[in-house]
């Protein structure tokens, strides 16, 4: 396999290769490098973006030189899909890696962008974060770490770089003590969160690391100036998702996805900039971190490959401007949720498939921000408006519109209102028909992406015939819908063929509560007994939230029965376990067994999701009143 994929790419190089040399010959241009600086955990909160609290001269003087991309979106408004949107080239959902810090075979026969410019002859490094949710066996970078830079490539070889500064990280906005420079009486604080010290704090904070992050970029930008590289490298600037505040990092919203991007490309590589590119200038199009990959193929004239999903925005194979933007949310670390957005620059669109639970789970490493805990507390005293509160209802709206040029806090939802009724259905259709095309993989349960996939990868099960994606989706609908017309539909759902459908149909049951549950009492007791665990979890949890005692007495059972990862693999334990977490006190009687999965002794399946189950046991025990 490894051998054929190097014949493959081998080939594949050396036909782009004889295409850059035909348009070198013709433009008489060398080609260029690439540096791309990027950031973690920033929004467009800059002062070259219209904002007037940011101090950051260096970012500034590059947009006054480049072009300000005001409609950039990330694919997931968290770091590990959205790198791994960036580094394929594809959407998560399409490979089944949407979940964080998943761990998920890659297509071999397939290759990441730095592959295809490393076989193009570029130097790639990468200084230094990957967090791929991917597993790529073969060779991609040619230095990634903190030592990585472009003045260690060979003698004449472009280069192409990366420069990723963490100081304005989640962790780095609430770590203290720290000494604020700007001034928190003069921050707006959004109309989502409370206007509380701890909340101004924050939020003055994150604005004093992206200060810190600027002069990062400007000592980058000084190092390729005094090289004398300055004219013949195209830089890029973007952060990797918007802010990490809550309610911005891991939503999909516009706080949450929309980020920062600057592109500065030299006179000598003006042919390579499309009509929208103005120096100096900016720019309504539309762009996803899809797009990065095959834009940075175009602009070193390697024609992007058609598995890439994106569309080049830059270069000889740049594309049409797209109509819309989409982005995902999957597992969040120990919390499960399904959410998809569209957008087409002005509105956004949100579908919920899982209203059951609320927005603003115990995600533990969220709730180490002070203003997530001031938050928490001041809902559970009812000290919230509307707007405020609505991060950590249950049950959620299952379709969210927002305008958001006359709300860019996105607080006042239109879904549903007469006068918006064709913007949502516009959003709406096209959200499910790229669902469609994309082969969507994250309506299975995570289990199931990868036992389906058997010895294949997921990403090739998803294009083949024998995974039913429509008739999984309608389910995922009609039990998300919340409307209780769908219930008998969901009903009949427990006895399809499919797991993924019953799986969902209990979920629809789940979420409509005592009366639906107990409508379909004798199907979901049936579903105890699920030839699959994902089905049988979801039923046990319809029958030990809503049940009668008895029910609920056997639904623990079941849920006791697949909470051990010894006997049923970290997926299926932490879907179980998800479930009890949620129960809470109904679920004490579990307590002695959930505990032992506390123990320090924990089989690590990979390191990349090694905290996920003692965090729900932690949690679940502290719930209990009896913390470890």
């Amino acid at each position: 396999m490894k051998l054929w994929f190097g014949v493959f790419l081998s080939v594949w190089i050396g036909l782009a290769a004889v295409s850059w040399a035909a348009e070198t010959e013709a433009g008489g241009d060398s080609r260029p490098n690439i540096l791309w600086l990027t950031c973690e955990d920033t929004g467009p909160q800059l002062g070259c973006y219209g904002d007037d609290y940011a101090e950051t001269p260096h970012l500034d003087a590059l947009a006054r030189r480049g072009t300000i991309y005001l409609r950039c979106w990330s694919t997931a408004p968290v770091c590990a899909p959205a790198r791994t949107t960036i580094i394929s080239g594809m959407y998560p959902s399409s490979t089944g890696s949407e979940h964080m810090r998943s761990w998920v075979p890659f297509p071999q026969r397939l290759a990441y962008y730095p592959q295809i410019l490393r076989g193009a002859g570029y130097y790639c490094t990468n200084n230094s974060k990957e967090d791929y949710n991917l597993i790529n066996q073969a060779k991609v970078w040619d230095e990634s770490s903190t030592k990585a830079h472009w003045k260690n490539r060979p003698a004449g070889k472009p280069f192409f770089a990366i420069f990723n500064f963490t100081i304005t990280h989640e962790s780095q906005i609430r770590n203290r003590p720290h000494e604020l420079v700007h001034d928190p009486a003069k921050v707006r604080i959004p109309a989502y969160h409370p206007n509380t010290p701890e909340v101004r704090h924050d939020w003055a904070q994150y604005y004093d690391r992206i200060t810190e992050m600027d002069a990062m970029a400007g000592e980058r930008l000084k190092e390729l100036e005094e090289a004398g590289l300055a004219d013949d490298t195209i830089v890029f600037f973007y952060g990797d998702h918007g802010s990490g505040m809550p309610r911005s990092k891991r939503c999909l919203y516009n706080s949450g996805l929309r980020v920062p991007m600057i592109v500065y490309i030299p006179p000598k590589f003006q042919h390579l900039a499309p009509a929208d590119y103005r120096p100096g200038g900016k720019t309504e199009r539309l762009v996803d971190f899809v797009d990065l990959a095959p834009t940075v193929l175009s602009l070193v004239g390697v024609h992007p490959p058609d598995w890439m999903e994106g569309h080049a925005f830059l270069g000889p194979y740049a594309v049409e401007p797209q109509p819309y933007l989409f982005a995902l949310r999957g597992r969040m670390d120990e919390r499960y949720d399904l959410i998809r957005a569209a957008t087409d620059g002005r509105y956004v669109y949100i579908r919920n498939y899982m209203p059951y639970l609320p927005l603003g789970q115990h995600v533990t490493y969220m709730f180490q921000t002070p203003t997530t805990q001031v938050w928490w507390r001041l809902f559970q005293e009812e000290k919230l408006n509307e707007q405020q509160a609505y991060f950590w209802h249950r049950p959620r709206s299952p379709e969210e519109l927002y305008n958001t040029q006359a709300d860019p806090d996105e607080v006042d939802n239109l879904a549903g209102r007469p006068e918006f009724r064709e913007v949502q259905e516009k959003l709406s259709k096209a959200l499910r028909e790229h669902i469609v095309a994309t082969r969507d993989l994250g309506f299975l349960p995570e289990p199931e992406i990868h036992t389906r996939a058997e010895s294949r990868t997921p990403y090739d099960y998803g294009r083949g015939r024998s995974y039913p994606l429509a008739r999984i989706l309608l389910a995922a609908e009609k039990a998300s819908s919340l409307d209780p017309g769908d219930t008998p539909d969901l009903i009949a759902f427990l006895e399809d063929g499919d797991s993924a459908v019953r799986y969902w149909a209990a979920l629809g049951l789940l979420s409509r509560g005592t009366a639906a549950v107990q409508l379909a009492r004798e199907k979901l007791l049936a579903a105890l007994a699920d030839d699959e665990p994902s089905p049988r979890i979801a039923a046990a949890w319809a029958l030990a939230k809503y049940g009668a005692a008895s029910d609920r007495e056997k639904a623990l059972e079941t849920l006791a029965s697949l909470i051990s990862y010894e006997d049923n693999g970290l997926y299926v334990a932490l879907m179980a376990l998800t479930a009890v977490d949620d129960l809470g006190p109904p679920a004490a009687t579990l307590k002695d067994l959930v505990q032992q999965h506390s123990r320090p002794t924990i089989q690590r399946i990979h390191d990349r999701m090694k905290d996920v189950i003692p965090r729900l046991v932690e949690h679940f025990l502290t719930t209990l009143g009896q913390a470890p």
